[in-house]
């Protein structure tokens, strides 16, 4: 049950900024993000069983990030890694939607999942539980293992807690890495119903999950600046949720990037911001 929560163009400091939780088996190896040997322009974590990653970002301005899709019932074995999607997007050239197009069209070698990918100019999100591509405009969203605009209790009290640390001048990694470390879980009322037993529900609803063998295994700050300058920071943990270690990276992207602020929405009025999804 992962969770990404993005503000696009919302801020004037940073074109984007995201914070994202992946959430997996604690028996499935994984390295922690680093600079990739064979391609050294790319920061990302691995997944050492099947080679790919669940986020990564370029030198370039190649951004990729993949959350699976909930289907317990569909899933089959033998399917592609959908951690090669984010791979294969990180070492192309395609554009987003181009490169989206391309993927959804061989959508069934992969279990379900949402892809969000983007670069210098362009952010796009797709999945091969619905048709369409989209090209995002600005707005603050929140993806968790359904399609982007569902309201799940976590992708809900996310993006309640995401709004305020927006307002700061300059943010602070650590605002969202406590963000994301949230474990309180949704009230019972507002849980998914019948598809898993109650009180695995229950844990499954928490920003940040802990269990003996499954839950939150890394937690991920993106701050991409006007300017092209990088802030990435990456916090891991064991089972049941204990800390591993954090690990900080900042470097500036190789390509130019629009140090133009395009114009925003309307201030919100109340307590929800414009553009939500």
């Amino acid at each position: 049950m992962c969770l990404v929560l993005w503000a696009y163009h919302r801020h004037p400091r940073y074109r984007l900024v995201l914070a994202a939780n992946r959430d997996e088996f604690y028996a499935r190896p994984s390295a922690p993000a680093h600079w990739w040997p064979e391609a050294p322009t790319v920061l990302a974590g691995r997944d050492l069983e099947a080679g790919g990653t669940w986020l990564g970002i370029s030198q370039r301005g190649r951004l990729a990030l993949v959350t699976n899709y909930r289907e317990p019932d569909r899933r089959a074995a033998g399917r592609r890694s959908r951690g090669w999607l984010t791979r294969d997007f990180l070492l192309g050239s395609d554009s987003p939607a181009a490169y989206l197009k391309r993927v959804l069209t061989e959508g069934n070698v992969y279990n379900g999942f949402n892809l969000l990918v983007g670069d210098a100019e362009t952010l796009a999100y797709g999945s091969n539980r619905k048709d369409e591509i989209e090209v995002l405009t600005p707005g603050l969203y929140g993806l968790s293992n359904h399609l982007l605009g569902t309201r799940w209790p976590k992708v809900t009290r996310g993006l309640r807690a995401f709004e305020p640390i927006l307002k700061n001048d300059s943010i602070d990694p650590e605002m969202l890495l406590a963000l994301l470390t949230d474990r309180t879980p949704a009230p019972d009322t507002t849980l998914v119903q019948g598809a898993l037993p109650l009180e695995l529900e229950r844990r499954l609803s928490a920003i940040f999950v802990f269990s003996p063998d499954y839950g939150t295994r890394a937690a991920t700050v993106l701050l991409w600046a006007y300017d092209g300058h990088i802030t990435f920071a990456e916090r891991t943990f064991g089972p049941e949720g204990r800390y591993l270690e954090t690990r900080i990276y900042q470097f500036n992207l190789c390509c130019s990037t629009s140090s133009v602020m395009p114009k925003l929405a309307p201030p919100s009025q109340g307590k929800q911001m414009p553009n939500v999804h």
